[in-house]
């Protein structure tokens, strides 16, 4: 018999998965931990949740130990410099989350004595705080009743209902789904179960329907195929944009470098001088625009996926002379040896990669 329409008896079939089947995760406070007094860090859940937007599970654990290593607190994060923030970020991605991370730290520290607010509301007045992010801190650290809706919520819920409308036009009806089954009772680990639920169990790709606790009360199961939800929008070409990349290496092993200005993509983050190029505007392919004179020499090319756009850079090295190294305007020289201390996102490291293979190797990373 289905039960879609009976909150109580999803959200208990739930529950007592969670119970007996959950992950354990660095960030979070286990059913039996719980049970034993054991509360929820809401540094611990905010800093995982804002590191876990668009980037795996796996992905972020060493992450989220480095940080924490270096910041055990909120209060220690907000006074670190920008600069060692966005290079223990560097390879996460999505470098704004970086800014508003530090942003996020000094407001909770200067403001709110170094303890988050906890409501959403509060949550949402952050810098960098959006819906997800709130609801998820509000439920998972201080067991407020927020619906927590985020791809994994949404593929459960897309098919336990058959929630036919493609994304992202789906979102309200998936959330208002999601509200009426999130419990009184145990609403953070309610989110969790969810997330981990669509994580092992509802994959996008041959669920396990077998033993997922709802297989008796699933729509898409009973008559549909699950793997045709959530109905996604058809995906639209992304814009391939060219530039030019330049690395200049000094016979002491010393890489130029440069920091980006703050605002617009990669703000903030370290780079090796580049032509301009933006999500809308092509930069120049040749080495008309390199930092300084030199023999430059061509050494291919590399493609980076950004969310708006694909970018095509050729590459571009020189060995630069002793009596040349002071005609640089703007910039650094930067061991080769100490590049993974740089805040350097990862196209920077591809481009560094193709002109010099033999980087990041010294200690046994690659780019």
């Amino acid at each position: 018999m289905l039960l879609t329409n009976d909150r109580p008896a999803l959200s208990d079939l739930l529950l007592r998965w969670y119970d007996r089947h959950h992950r354990e995760l660095p960030w979070r406070t286990s059913p039996a931990m719980a049970a034993k007094g054991v509360t929820a860090n809401p540094y611990h859940i905010w800093l995982s949740e804002v590191m876990l937007q668009q980037t795996t599970v796996q992905a972020v654990k060493p992450y989220f130990a480095k940080f924490l290593a270096a910041w055990p607190t909120v209060t220690d994060l907000a006074d670190a410099p920008v600069e060692d923030v966005m290079a223990a970020w560097a390879g996460l991605g999505y470098y704004a989350r970086a800014r508003n991370l530090r942003k996020c730290a000094e407001t909770v520290a200067r403001d709110h004595a170094g303890i988050f607010p906890d409501t959403e509301d509060g949550l949402r007045a952050l810098p960098g705080i959006g819906d997800y992010t709130a609801a998820a801190v509000a439920a998972i650290a201080f067991n407020r009743q927020a619906a927590v809706m985020d791809g994994n919520v949404e593929r459960v819920i897309s098919r336990l209902f058959v929630i036919d409308a493609p994304l992202p036009s789906s979102k309200p009806a998936m959330k208002a789904k999601v509200v009426a089954l999130t419990p009184a009772g145990r609403p953070g680990d309610f989110a969790q179960a969810m997330m981990d639920l669509g994580a092992t169990i509802c994959t996008p790709k041959r669920p396990a329907c077998a033993l997922c606790p709802f297989n008796e009360h699933c729509l898409a199961l009973a008559t549909d195929n699950p793997e045709r939800f959530p109905v996604k929008a058809p995906k639209k070409d992304k814009p391939v944009r060219l530039g030019a990349a330049f690395i200049a290496v000094n016979d002491s092993g010393e890489i130029l470098l440069r920091r980006r200005i703050e605002s617009g993509l990669l703000g903030g983050m370290t780079e090796v001088p580049t032509t301009g190029w933006t999500a809308r505007i092509d930069g120049t392919t040749g080495t008309e625009e390199a930092p300084l004179p030199a023999d430059w020499e061509g050494a291919g090319a590399i493609v980076h996926v950004f969310t708006h756009f694909e970018l095509r850079l050729s590459i571009y090295r020189a060995k630069i002379p002793p009596d040349s190294e002071n005609r640089v305007n703007d910039g650094w020289w930067e061991p080769v040896t100490n590049l993974d201390a740089q805040a350097l996102p990862t196209v920077m490291k591809k481009a560094i990669k193709q002109a010099i293979p033999f980087a990041f190797d010294h200690n046994g990373t690659s780019a």
